[in-house]
């Protein structure tokens, strides 16, 4: 359990680091999200596969490319939270991909 908090805690602190960066990648969204609203009407729900299947890929590639890019690699996860660390990653930046890919998804081919 405790390994578990100290990973939040960690993650948080860098949070704090990088907050207008954050901020500023929600208002982006915000937008991308309210202009894929008016645009696509009552096809909001078409680029929805789309944008899932790019979740997915951004996803398996950050579950590969992670250990490396922390100067690590598969072979030093022994323990389950490092997995469970691992997996959480590449979960969030696949939900990052997919959730930036489901307004451009969903304009796609749209008039403005």
């Amino acid at each position: 359990m405790y390994e578990i908090w100290l990973a939040l805690n960690i993650l948080w602190e860098i949070a704090l680091d990088v907050w207008p960066l954050i901020a500023a990648g929600a208002l982006l969204w915000a937008v991308l999200m309210a202009t894929a609203a008016r645009r696509s009407g009552r096809g909001w729900g078409r680029g929805l596969p789309l944008a899932l299947g790019v979740g997915l890929l951004v996803a398996v590639a950050a579950f590969a490319l992670l250990p490396g890019l922390t100067r690590s690699s598969l072979g030093e996860l022994r323990y389950w939270v490092d997995w469970a660390n691992l997996l959480m990653m590449a979960a969030g930046f696949g939900a990052i991909a997919a959730a930036f890919a489901w307004p451009l998804a969903s304009m796609r081919g749209k008039p403005a």
